[in-house]
């Protein structure tokens, strides 16, 4: 039997939250389970720290969040609230405010699509998500390349194509290899955009915190 995916929608426009529900009803694999108005509406509901059965799963599989909701909650906040059931987070909006986007999936936001897609690209992106993969939009790619924030460290082009390299899954060897450097000479780049996130706030160890920055940062976009 396939999967069915349990959706929630974060958003203070009724009429999108209504539209949505004629939207999905019928969606072979969705479930529109919940909406409210407010991160603190949706999971001050039963079920907050685990599945409303009471399994300990999270309650939602993905949430759809606004980037920006009217009870002057701040994105990343939000984001981290609802990453930390354990849900996967979809933000959707109108606002082409490229620090917010940029912050929203730096905070682990799952992906950014704005609210004029139609209903299969909104499935699609719901199905991508809840996969555990994430969705770049030309929106979202757009944000990224014209990001110039302060904590998102500045890389040489070698410094970059080591770090997604071996972010991606190679070894040290295979990644100086690709790079046409030494292995030493790798490690060494790899240390330095190590140091660059530690400069930036953004302490940076492993091989796994190395994956994550290429995705929070959308190095792999530019």
């Amino acid at each position: 039997m396939a999967r069915v995916i349990t959706v929630a929608v974060v958003d203070d426009d009724r009429m999108l939250l209504d539209g949505l529900h004629v939207w999905l009803d019928g969606v072979p694999g969705v479930v529109l389970a919940a909406t409210a108005c407010t991160v603190g509406e949706l999971l001050g509901r039963p079920g907050e720290s685990g599945g409303p059965d009471g399994t300990g799963a999270a309650p939602y599989d993905v949430v759809l969040l606004d980037l920006v909701l009217r009870d002057g909650s701040q994105p990343p906040d939000n984001i981290r609230r609802l990453r930390a059931t354990g849900a996967r987070v979809l933000v959707i909006s109108t606002v082409a405010d490229r620090r917010r986007i940029v912050a929203a999936i730096a905070a682990g936001a799952d992906g950014y699509l704005t609210k004029d897609h139609d209903l299969p690209t909104l499935v699609k992106a719901v199905e991508e998500v809840a996969a555990g993969g994430t969705v770049h939009s030309a929106e979202l790619a757009f944000a990224w390349a014209h990001d110039d924030a302060p904590a998102r460290p500045r890389l040489s082009p070698k410094e970059r194509q080591v770090l997604l390299e071996y972010a991606s899954g190679l070894t040290l060897k295979a990644t100086a290899r690709r790079a046409g450097v030494s292995p030493h000479t790798a490690k060494y780049y790899l240390d330095r955009v190590k140091e660059k996130y530690q400069q930036a706030g953004r302490p940076t160890y492993t091989k796994i915190d190395l994956a994550a920055r290429v995705r929070e940062d959308g190095w792999a976009e530019d």
